[in-house]
């Protein structure tokens, strides 16, 4: 049979070693192997190189009847050899030679001259005739083997029968070799040709591994381990067994037959030695010396240090293997990169099936090099017509085509047929003609070819049958065939389907039914395929298969697999109808036609609990749930056993599966690779297997960072979008909306996700309790890796995640929604434009659309209203629906209102539900329908005017109605009367009632946002209040009244009004931004917050400080808001429905920002407390330790400039002029100095000192703590600094740079360049050198000044393109490192300590940087600024390095635009533009400020509560300058 390789056009992604061994003498080695050395290098090379390991033992089995023929050992050293990365063979050589096997197949000729001499000899050759049969079928004619001979036993037959049979054999193969001796002799025969029926399998598997082999397939690749045991039978190993009697001529033949001894030593002696000095061989050689033989323990002793050495030795040869190529690391993060580079693969691969030529070609080629195509191509035909093959193919010529420019141009389409627009080629059957010359083709590269009357069956099936693909599958039938073979026409199965039917049943009677049902069932519902070792652990890991390997009278030992060698061969038969394939780095077996699929799964997988069993076992391994030495319990039938209580046996057993962790960690990589398999097929068969997607693999940090890092971020929200996930669980559908909303960010840089998420989940931890271990692993990970950056005060969010996102069905997509309504239980439903009605009945449903049918007519439905627990519809043919959505999901029909025309129906304007009393009315309709649900009856209630609004006491006796005109009518609803009306006086009609029964009142809100409230005590009502809001512009667009907080809000389209309605006192006003307009706004339900649509967007606003914090966002153009006891759903106008939790918007609006972007940012030396100032009048004080505002310190007006003394006592403002000395502890202005006219202002490092600078007046220097002048300087030095000892204020003036004493004010030490056209351009002193300023020059040159002495050293120049950026140049305290500029990507900065430029290189531009004044980090800030390179949601990137080395540290997202940027005591502390701050702790060498965690155990307490103290100033200055 032919035994070429799998179709495949890539190199291998796995190491394939081949054990090569003498069966008899290395069972205890190969075994120690299997259980403590393979297992460990397949866990090595996957994790540090990405390639898994397979080795095949072809003598693993106890069984010689498994064991493979020597051609098929061949077929696998080549496969080893050709497709392994590295090593490949691995041999063990013993003392022991090996016997030779009896020839499987010899030609005719050759066979019969030795029977012939054999004859001659006077030898009987009685019993190799009876073994051997002649085959015409064999090319050349040959004798084959009988099959009951092909095995020296068989496990069916007794002890004592075997060794009969084994008898036999020997004596077999001495006739055989005594005869090729004699044919040698007598020069018949070559030795070359003779020394192949000598040969053990050892001996022939080495020499055909390594003999004629190139060097670079041995060198590094091949590892040959030789023990040699000196008396291994110790006393016995002179006595010789007494030979038994043979004739005259047999025993003279036999002098001529070369010894085991021989053999072994030729092999050891020269043809190793050989290959060691040509070739390179890696060979071991060991020797033991046995005084009383090769015991058991010193047989393990060489075992134990042979596997230490194997070790080391493989994983040396592994590691030392480039597999840059074959892992393609830089497009693994890619996903469509990935999938077009297997696209292509997979086109290369089918076009090799291309093997008859299909005239179809033509009008493909015809069709493609037409000058303008403007139609489709459209390939049709049956079932196994080649389509895709054809189309492979096609393709694969075109594209040589394009790449040798020779593709000719046509006028037009040639033989095409035009369907429907499109170009149609049909395929049909082949050519009988070209499937018979494939098949025989096929027959004659495998050494077979059929009889001619077995062609005419041939023939016959051909006819009938006429695809590509069934003369494949002829082929492994026909090539079984002999050429005394009993064949007929039911030989051959009818069709491709029976034919592949036919051939597993084949199979099964080969390998065995179990391993043959379940290897192809693996393979069929893989979702990307399997690789060889993944098959041989699903095997593996089957109870089913497992158990036919276990004897029954055997005790399996702890650990077990199914034997690669069984794999391998089953395989093999396999070949012609699988491909090899790449995806994800690795090679995969799948079928190559889509049809072995159908017969897989009605043969073995018909019903729907076979399907899940096997994705659930698939799921069990790629989860890694049997890895890691965890046994699996295997239930054995022991049939042996005379009780039947104890015939089945429970036995657990490691069957050694890899580990599947998430992320491969090595060394050698800091950041790991993704195990892509894991990813991908994980997901495919939790689904299948219907096991719901676990908590923990949709709440698991590691699995999110290897699908987001694998390039699949939209099947990951898939994932977590689905029924399974965020349905049931809010948490996983928060993580989802964030992993959409930063889309872009992460598929540039996947490897930010840990920090982008805790950045993002950290404010909402109180709100989903359940994100707190997903915080945690994101801390832990960053622990474990020993460096990065954590977030130790998270900024204020400017959006709030949403729990659920969901769409009506795509059909109406072109309708936009006309109604909504809401249950007070939170059932949604909408009216579309359309007529439809969508439900939407809470969280974890779906959207879904009701259908009402009348005379068998579909209804269109024209509103909808609600009221409490009722829904009523209303239809475009005038009928009323109601729902009572606390029972059952039935419509009782209404009593229509008021008579009305089809074409223009009454408008239900709404009703109010009261007990089982439903009180509505109509649009432009001045009367009261009452209906009573109990008794299905309605009843009129007649109204002076047009009723506009409704409500009615909590008994439903009494219904008050508002009018068009302003007037509230009375009734009793049990007699029908009118009781009394009263009127507002500016007649406006009434928008909105709300009785309160508690004080008997009634308050009334017109068109025009006015509030009229009336005393219900009396009859007729008494007018109490009328406040008027002075607007009447506008009508008001919706209200919403919460009796829980005792507010109402009216919204108008210019201005949002909030009512106390404890005393209807107007609360506050809110006016819409510019030419802007409001058309919804609702309250939130703790009344801290309303939420407003201000087209097209969903903005919130903090009711006690009147800002806009948040902005909602929404997958398409909002329509209306509504909330429910925990979320606030958005409607859209196309009736998608996205849904936040109330507590995620509240935590996000209360989080504590400034009112304008953070200018400034100053740090205590300390950490824990830090400045901020935004420009306003106020300043912040906050602590890190509870991530919010302690304080804040009011000015009056905006605040220029902050200085915190050294010793964190004091600090300073400017503020319009003024200074304020505030203490940092009390909070207490103690000192307002006006008149300084200062630009800046400076504190001594003592903290005795403060100096305001300025521009045109004088410079004074003044006592701290009291105020008083010390001294004053007149001249203005620009970027002044205070020199570390507090005696000088030193700063630049014309070039120059010049010292004040601060004590005269005079100045007393000036630096000027040489050149007169040098100037300085930045200088920094150095608090740990304080008698030395380091300054630039403007033409590079850096220098050293000391100030005291005016010495100064010119150290080096600067080369142009290291030239300093004033704004930039920042220096450290100690000197030993400046940062330079910041040009584009470009970080450049001098090393003074080792004198020495570095230049970082960012991802992005770079548009902050800020050196630590310790000198061990440089932060920077990068961000896409091109269209070409960026998309709206790209985030700018804060980027932590240490400068010792230039490694960097870690980066994390930042969620908005920073403005400032300071690191101090291993923190980074960033101010954004709309006044937020975050603080981000660096972690280096496992050293990190712990960021502060929520205590599950503490109260809540409201944030509102948290608000900062307010420290007000000095009224007036208590100190005023001259």
């Amino acid at each position: 049979m032919d035994r070429s390789p799998l179709k495949s056009t890539h190199s291998s992604s796995c190491v394939k070693l081949y054990l090569c061994s003498n069966p008899d003498d290395s069972v205890v080695e190969r075994r120690a192997l299997r259980e403590s050395v393979f297992p460990r290098l397949r866990e090595h090379c996957r994790r540090t190189l990405g390639l898994d390991v397979t080795v095949i033992d072809p003598f693993e089995s106890s069984d010689p009847s498994r064991w493979p023929d020597e051609t098929t050992r061949q077929q696998l050293i080549k496969e080893c050899r050709e497709s392994s990365v590295g090593p490949f063979l691995l041999a063990l050589v013993g003392h022991q030679y090996g016997t030779a096997s009896l020839p499987a197949q010899v030609e005719v000729s050759e066979y019969q001259l030795l029977l012939q001499e054999s004859q001659q000899a006077g030898v009987s050759t009685q019993e190799l005739e009876r073994v051997y049969q002649r085959d015409e079928n064999t090319i050349p004619p040959s004798y084959c083997l009988r099959p009951a001979h092909t095995h020296a036993c068989s496990p069916q037959v007794s002890e004592e029968e075997e060794m009969k049979m084994k008898a036999k054999e020997d004596e077999l193969r001495k006739v055989f070799q005594s005869t090729v001796s004699l044919c040698v002799h007598r020069g018949l025969m070559t030795s070359e040709r003779a020394q192949s029926y000598y040969r053990s399998a050892l001996d022939a598997d080495l020499r055909f591994a390594l003999d004629n082999c190139p060097s670079d397939d041995i060198i590094g690749r091949c590892l040959v381990y030789v023990h040699k045991v000196v008396n291994a039978n110790g006393d016995r190993e002179g006595r010789q067994m007494n030979p038994q009697p043979q004739s005259e001529a047999t025993t003279s033949d036999l002098k001529t037959v070369p010894t085991d001894g021989q053999l072994l030593s030729e092999l050891c002696d020269s043809f190793l030695p050989g290959l060691i000095t040509s070739s390179q061989l890696l060979v071991y050689t060991t020797t033991t010396e046995c005084r009383h033989g090769y015991t058991t323990a010193r047989r393990w002793g060489y075992t134990e240090s042979l596997c230490q050495q194997v070790y080391a030795d493989l994983v040396a040869l592994t590691d030392s293997v480039d597999v840059s190529e074959s892992r393609e690391d830089s497009r693994l993060g890619d996903a469509l990169a990935r999938e077009q580079a297997e696209q292509e693969e997979l086109r290369d691969i089918m076009s090799q099936f291309y093997d008859v030529i299909r005239p179809e070609e033509e009008k493909i080629r015809a069709y493609v090099t037409q000058r303008e195509v403007q139609r489709p191509l459209v390939v049709t035909g049956g079932p196994c017509t080649g389509k895709a093959v054809l189309l492979a193919h096609c393709a694969q010529q075109i594209l040589q085509a394009i790449d040798s420019q020779c593709s000719p141009a046509n006028s037009g389409s040639e033989g095409g047929e035009e369907e429907s627009g499109h170009v149609c080629v049909p395929l049909g059957s082949a050519d009988r003609k070209h499937c018979g010359q494939m098949l025989e083709s096929l027959l004659s590269s495998s050494g077979r070819r059929v009889t001619s009357g077995q062609q005419a069956l041939v023939n016959q099936a051909l006819t009938s049958c006429c695809l590509p693909l069934y003369a494949r599958l002829l082929h492994l039938h026909t090539s079984l065939w002999h050429s005394d073979s009993d064949v007929t026409e039911s030989s051959l199965p009818d069709g491709v389907h029976s034919s592949t039917s036919a051939l597993l049943d084949q199979l099964e009677q080969k390998h065995g039914a179990p391993i043959v049902a379940r290897a192809v069932s693996f393979l069929t519902l893989s979702k990307t395929g399997l690789t060889e070792a993944e098959l041989a652990d699903l095997l593996s890991i089957d109870d089913e298969v497992l158990s036919k390997y276990i004897q029954p009278s055997e005790c399996p030992s702890g650990s077990m697999r199914v034997p690669q060698i069984d794999v391998e061969r089953l395989l093999l038969d396999l070949r012609r109808f699988l491909i090899k394939r790449t995806v994800a780095g690795l090679h995969v077996l799948s079928w190559a036609s889509r049809h072995f699929k159908l017969v897989v799964l009605k043969k073995y997988l018909g019903p729907p609990e076979a399907r899940r069993e096997i994705h659930s076992e698939m799921a069990d391994y790629f989860s890694g749930r049997w890895a890691c030495g965890r046994a699996k319990p295997l239930f054995v039938n022991q049939n042996s056993s005379p009780n039947v209580h104890t015939a089945q046996m429970n036995i657990n057993i490691n069957r050694q599966p890899p580990s599947q962790p998430f992320i491969f960690y090595s060394p050698s990589e800091e950041f790991g690779r993704v195990n892509l398999r894991m990813v991908l097929e994980l997901p495919h068969h939790l689904q299948e297997s219907n096991k719901k997607f676990e908590r923990k693999l949709l709440m698991s940090l590691g699995f999110h960072l290897a699908m987001v890092r694998a390039g699949l971020l939209g099947d990951l929200v898939a994932m977590l979008e689905g029924d399974e996930g965020s349905s049931h669980c809010p948490e996983t559908a928060v993580i989802s909306s964030i992993l959409k909303s930063c889309a872009c960010s992460l598929q540039s840089s996947p490897l930010l996700l840990p920090t982008l998420m805790e950045t993002s989940l950290l404010p909402y931890l109180e709100a989903f309790p359940a994100l707190e271990s997903f915080v945690r692993q994101i801390r832990e990970e960053r622990e474990e890796r020993g460096s990065g950056l954590g977030v130790a005060l998270c900024p204020a969010p400017s959006s709030v995640p949403s729990v659920e996102c969901l769409k009506p069905d795509a059909k109406t997509r072109e309708a936009s929604v006309a109604q909504v309504a809401q249950t007070e239980c939170g059932i949604v439903a909408e009216i579309m434009d359309d007529g439809t009605a969508w439900f939407w009945k809470g969280s974890g449903c779906n959207i879904l659309k009701l259908s009402l049918s009348c005379e068998q007519r579909e209804l269109k439905f024209a509103g909808v209203k609600s009221s409490g627990q009722f829904v009523l519809l209303s239809t475009q043919c005038n009928k009323l629906f109601l729902w009572d959505v606390t029972g059952p999901e039935e419509f009782q029909q209404l009593e229509s209102g008021p008579e009305s025309s089809q074409e223009t129906p009454n408008r239900m304007e709404g009703f109010v539900a009261c007990q089982d009393k439903l009180f509505m009315w109509w649009k432009d309709q001045s009367f009261v329908s009452l209906f009573d649900v109990y008794t299905d009856t309605m009843t009129h209630f007649q109204c002076q005017s047009c009723v506009t609004s409704l409500v009615c006491s909590s008994d439903g006796f009494h219904m008050y109605c508002g009018h068009e005109e302003g007037t509230v009518s009375v009734f009793d609803t049990n007699t029908g009367r009118l009781l009394s009306t009263c009127s507002n006086t500016n007649h406006n009609a009434v928008a909105l009632m709300i009785l309160s029964e508690d004080k008997r009142e009634l308050a009334c809100v017109d068109r025009m946002g006015d509030v009229i409230l009336w005393d219900t005590k009396t009859q007729p009502p008494r007018l109490v209040k009328e406040t008027f809001t002075g607007d009447k512009s506008n009508n008001i667009v919706n209200t919403d009244h919460s009796d829980e907080i005792s507010a109402l809000l009216v919204c108008h389209s210019h201005q949002v009004t909030l009512w106390d309605t404890c005393d209807w006192e107007l609360w506050d006003q809110f006016v819409a931004p510019q030419g802007r307009a409001f058309s919804q706004a609702v309250l939130s339900q703790d009344g801290h917050f309303f939420l407003a649509l201000l087209d097209p967007l969903v903005l919130v606003w903090r009711i006690s400080t009147g800002e806009c914090v948040l902005s909602l966002q929404t997958n398409s153009q909002p329509r209306t808001l509504l909330k429910t006891a925990s979320s606030v759903i958005c409607v859209a106008c196309d009736g998608c429905l996205t849904v936040w939790a109330s507590e995620a918007i509240g935590a996000a609006g209360a989080a504590q920002k400034m009112r304008c972007g953070v200018k400034e940012v100053v740090v205590e030396q300390t950490g824990e407390w830090f400045y901020t100032t935004d420009g306003s009048e106020t300043v912040w004080k906050w602590g890190l330790e509870t991530g919010l505002p302690h304080a804040g310190f009011l000015h009056d007006g905006p605040v220029e400039k902050l200085r915190l003394s050294p010793d964190n006592v004091h600090f300073v403002t400017l503020s319009s002029g003024d200074i304020y000395v505030w203490q940092a502890e009390s909070g207490q202005n103690i000192l307002r100095m006006s008149g300084s006219r200062a630009t800046d202002i400076l504190i001594t490092p003592n903290s005795n000192c403060g100096v305001s600078v300025s521009e045109r007046q004088l410079s004074r220097v003044w006592k701290l703590a009291k105020g008083s002048i010390v001294c004053s300087i007149h001249l203005y030095l620009s970027d002044a600094q205070v020199s570390p000892e507090s005696t000088f204020l030193i700063g630049l003036r014309r070039g120059d740079l010049l010292a004040a004493s601060l004590w005269s004010g005079s100045i007393s030490k000036r630096f000027s360049c040489v050149a007169s056209s040098e100037h300085v351009v930045a200088f920094h002193t150095l608090s740990e050198h304080p008698e030395f300023v380091v300054l630039m020059a403007a033409s590079g040159a850096v220098y050293t000044w000391k100030v005291a002495e005016e010495t100064v050293c010119r150290h080096f120049l600067l080369p142009y393109s290291f030239n300093c950026q004033p704004q930039v140049f920042q220096m450290s305290s100690n000197g030993s490192f400046a940062l330079l500029s910041t040009e584009d990507e470009d970080i450049r900065l001098l090393d003074l300590s080792q004198v020495r430029l570095c230049s970082f290189k960012a991802e992005a531009p770079v548009t902050k940087a800020c050196l630590d004044k310790s000198g061990c980090y440089a932060a920077y800030v990068s961000h896409f600024n091109t269209p070409e390179k960026s998309c709206v949601h790209m985030r700018p990137v804060l980027t932590v390095v240490r400068l010792a080395d230039g490694e960097r540290i870690g980066s994390v997202w930042l969620c908005k635009d920073p403005l400032t940027l300071v690191v101090c005591e291993q923190h980074v502390f960033v101010g954004f533009e709309d006044g937020s701050v975050g603080v981000y702790s660096i972690l280096d060498d496992g050293k990190e400020v712990r960021p502060r965690e929520r205590l599950n155990g503490q109260l809540k307490q409201c944030p509102f509560d948290k608000a900062p103290y307010s420290w007000l100033p000095l009224q007036t200055a208590n100190i005023i300058w001259p």
